[in-house]
């Protein structure tokens, strides 16, 4: 128990720097021991800059290493769940980046299989360990902002590369798979509701793949909402939460990574303020709280049954948009 979680990662991904070597460098709880890719030199470089100690010759090397304890999933959306799958079958937990799966019927594989073998798997959504977020939550369940009326996400990023995998239907790509998650996921959290999707529409680029994507929502309670994602290479990034109260108002600045810079304004009534938090990376967050729930079962808010409903919901907005769900045959409708 004292010893640190040692993880494994598959490929040689530019988010796992970010989302997990340095996180684990800046504490105990948990080291990278091993890495692969599909480009052996390139694991090898990948390893050497990020001072982990072994190369695996591929990832059935990496699930199957009996010298790590879990294992961390960053690669193209389409093999989320054929390789956490694989690692769960070998015992290890997993920490699978977002989007969870391709489609809800691979996100619901992945659960039963970790519920079957009793092993720890998450999202890795990691501005929801952040205590920006849980300050949102705080003002909105305090009931400051009153009864909610509406919620509005948007996460706009330019990926200017049409060839990379996020521009490509059989890697999963769009514009809701790889940034439309996080507003949905942003959306359900802060209603605590589980949304209809009323309408959707895309802008598509590359055959099958929207990039854009604006929903209209509609919430249990009656609260209305929308999410917009874009990817379009002549966009600028943008990343916003707003919530609408009938006392007041909420507007945050880049929910998603606040430790890159953020801005939380809360309006009640006449008095406007603003504030910001200075409390480390939404990256180190998590990585301390997935070793928790490995260590002592603690509970996470990203874990299964919360990616099956935030992948049925993407499925959910495809459907609506008239657009093939991931991980389907690309002409049906």
């Amino acid at each position: 128990m004292t010893q640190p979680l040692r993880f494994g990662v598959l490929g040689a991904a530019k988010i796992a720097p970010a989302a997990l070597i340095r996180p684990s460098q800046e504490g105990n709880e948990a080291r990278v021991v091993v890495v692969a890719a599909r480009d052996q030199s390139r694991a090898e470089q990948f390893a050497r800059q990020h001072g982990i100690a072994r190369v695996a010759a591929d990832y059935a090397a990496v699930v199957g290493d009996p010298e790590i304890d879990a294992v961390y999933n960053p690669l193209p959306m389409n093999l989320h769940a054929e390789w956490t799958l694989a690692a769960l079958r070998a015992g290890k937990h997993v920490l699978c980046e977002k989007p969870f799966a391709a489609n809800a019927r691979e996100a619901r594989d992945m659960v039963e299989t970790a519920e079957a073998v009793g092993l720890v798997l998450a999202e890795a959504f990691h501005y929801r360990y952040h205590p920006v977020f849980e300050r949102i939550l705080a003002i909105v369940h305090r009931g400051q902002l009153g009864p909610l009326r509406r919620v509005e996400g948007r996460f706009v990023v330019p990926i200017t590369d049409t060839d990379d995998f996020r521009h490509r239907f059989e890697t999963a790509g769009g514009a809701t798979m790889d940034l439309g998650c996080y507003p949905l996921h942003w959306l359900r959290h802060v209603t605590g509701e589980r949304p209809r999707v009323v309408r959707a529409w895309a802008r598509e680029g590359n055959p099958h793949i929207d990039l854009t994507m604006t929903a209209e929502l509609v919430f249990p309670s009656g609260v209305t909402g929308s999410m917009h994602a874009s990817m379009a290479p002549e966009e600028r990034f943008s990343a916003a939460l707003s919530i609408e109260g009938e006392a007041g108002s909420l507007r945050v600045d880049n929910p998603l990574a606040p430790h890159n810079g953020h801005r939380i304004t809360l309006r009640v009534g006449t008095t406007e303020t603003t504030e910001q938090l200075d409390s480390g990376t939404t990256y180190r967050h998590q990585l301390v709280a997935f070793v928790a729930a490995v260590r002592s079962g603690t509970r996470l808010p990203t874990g299964g049954a919360d990616a099956i409903e935030n992948m049925e919901l993407i499925d959910a907005v495809y459907r609506a948009a008239g657009m093939p769900v991931r991980g389907t045959v690309a002409g049906r409708r």
